[in-house]
């Protein structure tokens, strides 16, 4: 399903005319349906790593294939196209536009989609909503939500194109221990429910752990965890 090859990351410094190595010679593949979280101090490359995989960034060297097809012969309009499509995304932050409702900002991502009619999108929507537990809000505008009724939000409107992989920057990373454990069984619920291959990255061990594979990404390189499940 997801496949990096040898790939390096840098990044040109500000300071000086050398560049900054993120990534060095990650090897890595994921299979179609499974969960991966990936730890490590701030600033090692997660985000960097997530971001290559959702086709947000390009590798400096190496490829990155996800449903066998290497992203780095695809112009802008194609990635464009294949993260609307094939790939879901959940921030630390939600990103709701604080003008739309609840149901309205699940709907966003399917302005881009043709494949179904709008009633459809809508009836999909609407389920995602109640699945995450927020139908008695779904008309509700995100200033009148909670920090983790937001992030509920996120992952509803993040499954809502029915992606192929769904990618979890620190999905917890802004909530309180309460809201944050509800959250990750929530994304648990729905890696299952959805059948959705799921790469996270985080700080939370404990979440981490109930991931089908534990990494860790330390000075550029990725290294395989002992996963206590």
């Amino acid at each position: 399903m997801i496949q990096l090859k040898d790939v390096y990351k840098q990044y040109a410094s500000p300071d000086t005319s050398e560049a900054v190595p993120v990534l060095a010679g990650i090897d890595m593949a994921i299979e179609a349906g499974s969960s991966v979280a990936v730890v490590g101090p701030s600033g090692c490359g997660k985000s960097t790593l997530l971001n290559l995989v959702g086709a947000l960034d390009v590798p400096t060297k190496g490829q990155v294939l996800l449903d066998g097809e290497d992203l780095s012969g695809l112009d802008e309009k194609a990635l464009a196209q294949l993260r609307n499509q094939k790939v879901g995304f959940i921030f630390q932050m939600h990103h709701l536009l604080p003008q739309l409702t609840v149901l309205e900002n699940v709907l966003v991502p399917t302005l881009a989609q043709k494949t179904f009619h709008k009633s459809q999108h809508t009836t999909l929507a609407k389920s995602l909503i109640k699945q995450v537990g927020l139908q008695e809000v779904m008309s509700h505008l995100p200033s009148q939500l909670s920090g983790g009724q937001r992030q509920r939000v996120a992952v509803a409107r993040a499954l809502v194109n029915q992606p192929k992989v769904l990618l979890a920057d620190e999905p917890t990373g802004a909530l309180d221990q309460a809201t944050a454990e509800q959250i990750g069984d929530l994304l648990v619920e729905v890696h299952k429910t959805q059948s959705v291959t799921l790469v996270m990255v985080t700080h939370a061990k404990s979440l981490a752990e109930r991931m089908d594979s534990l990494y860790t990404l330390d000075e550029g390189r990725l290294v395989p965890s002992t996963n206590n499940q």
